[in-house]
């Protein structure tokens, strides 16, 4: 009788070596809420070869959010043309592997092409046209993949630091209730998905009351506003646990869920004192500034491992309040931080490192779940 050995992938032969018995995130925390990560189009699209990448997120994560594939820019790029191609791969991607799929985002100031604000002249549009784009891109994009994206970014980042709504074209053409509008053509386009406001720096007090404000005043609309999201792009000594903290009790005392989304731990210098997380901030670079360019040094790692072990803490300290705690960005590699807000340093933000190698704050937050 002929001995038949099974024949394993190369990405399964490094995950088993590299992973060995340690649990997997979302196994560790599957009583306490889903973990999720952002993944860009390389990580979706099909291929011949399965990569490491590929077998990280299947192994490690149960949702999944896209970088930038939904977004304005890239799904609906010119007034009567949709390019639905990486869109569909990435909720394939997510179906096939049984994730909660997360839909980023549909109302944003970046990454909106000119044409949807402007007239053939390019002069502004007037309100009703504005509102006639938005209604038509919520419908068929939400519409697209009913039943399938479970969660929608209905509205991304529409305030300012002081809690003041953002003079975003979205504001001044159609005025304070785009953000009700947006609400209720996504809840008309998929009665049954979850619709969210995420948001970035609300730990910071007066932005966090403008936060509080823009959610009541959507509810006072009758939007079912599923939950909030606490983006999550922080530093080593900001926020501090008690900031923290007192941010998921202030949202979730408003009766929704609040969701950790865009989760990150920048440890190199600060280029400014900002908290901001405004993606248009740009500065001049260093070596002062790049101080990790050929590895993070033990203490680092050590120091990181320390801080994602506080944050992880207070995550399992409001778990009856917090539905998805989602990485931004895989591995250290695909981090949006290694160019922002300075280009072409080399940052240490995630759990895993550029090989796909769990670092010791993976460690750390399993160490957390358990």
């Amino acid at each position: 009788m002929k001995t038949v050995f099974p024949v394993f992938s190369a990405a399964a032969i490094f995950l088993a070596a590299n992973l060995g018995a340690q649990p997997a995130l979302k196994d560790v925390f599957k009583n306490d809420f889903l973990i999720g990560a952002a993944l860009n189009a390389s990580q979706f699209t099909p291929s011949d070869k399965e990569n490491k990448e590929v077998a990280l997120i299947k192994q490690q994560f149960n949702s999944i959010t896209p970088e930038n594939v939904l977004k304005w820019g890239l799904v609906h790029p010119q007034l009567h043309r949709y390019d639905f191609g990486p869109a569909d791969h990435y909720v394939a991607f997510g179906v096939e592997n049984k994730m909660f799929i997360i839909g980023h985002n549909l109302i944003w100031h970046s990454q909106t092409p000119a044409w949807v604000f402007e007239n053939d002249a390019g002069a502004p549009v007037d309100r009703d046209t504005l509102l006639e784009r938005m209604h038509e891109h919520i419908l068929a994009v939400v519409g697209r993949y009913k039943g399938k994206i479970k969660g929608w970014d209905v509205v991304n980042e529409a305030l300012e630091e002081d809690g003041s709504l953002r003079a975003s074209p979205w504001l001044k053409i159609i005025g304070e209730d785009y953000l009700i509008k947006a609400y209720q053509f996504a809840h008309e386009a998929d009665p049954n998905a979850q619709l969210y406001y995420n948001e970035y720096s609300m730990e910071i007090a007066p932005k966090r009351a403008g936060a509080i404000a823009l959610i009541k005043k959507l509810q006072a609309a009758g939007i079912p506003l599923a939950a909030v999201g606490i983006q999550g792009h922080y530093k080593m000594d900001w926020p501090t646990r008690r900031q923290l903290g007192q941010t998921i009790d202030d949202l979730s005392a408003l009766g929704v869920k609040v969701m950790i989304t865009e989760l990150d731990v920048d440890l190199l210098p600060d280029a400014s004192r900002s908290q901001s997380a405004e993606t248009t901030m740009n500065f001049q670079g260093n070596s002062a500034l790049n101080p990790y360019a050929s590895g993070l040094p033990d203490s680092m790692q050590r120091a990181l491992g320390r801080r994602y072990a506080d944050l992880f803490s207070e995550f399992v300290k409001h778990r009856t309040q917090i539905t998805r705690v989602t990485f931004w960005g895989v591995t250290d590699g695909d981090s949006w931080l290694n160019n922002w807000p300075i280009r072409g340093r080399t940052n240490y933000p995630l759990l895993f490192d550029r090989n796909c190698q769990r670092r010791p704050a993976f460690e750390s937050v399993i160490a957390v779940g358990k």
